[in-house]
């Protein structure tokens, strides 16, 4: 694992349990599959407060920015 990844593995230590297990689980599954662009895009999520990440994770990602809707549906789906 890069010393990226376990970074944001560190990062995804959130207030909220529900937001622990969502972005635990979306590393576990897809951190090797993710690239450079879509890890930016997961950190700039991971700088958003609790309330509004957990906000965006669980909204319909049609409402999302069309540049974070695939990045979304990972972590909706994982």
């Amino acid at each position: 694992m890069t010393k990226r990844i376990e970074r944001i593995r560190w990062r995804c230590r959130r207030g909220l349990l529900e937001l622990d297990l969502l972005l635990k689980r979306f590393l576990d599954k897809y951190d090797s599959q993710l690239n450079e662009q879509q890890i930016d895009q997961f950190e700039s999520l991971l700088s958003l407060s609790d309330k509004d990440l957990l906000a965006i994770i669980c909204s319909n990602p049609e409402t999302v920015d069309k540049s974070l809707k695939r990045l979304i549906q990972l972590i909706q789906r994982s």
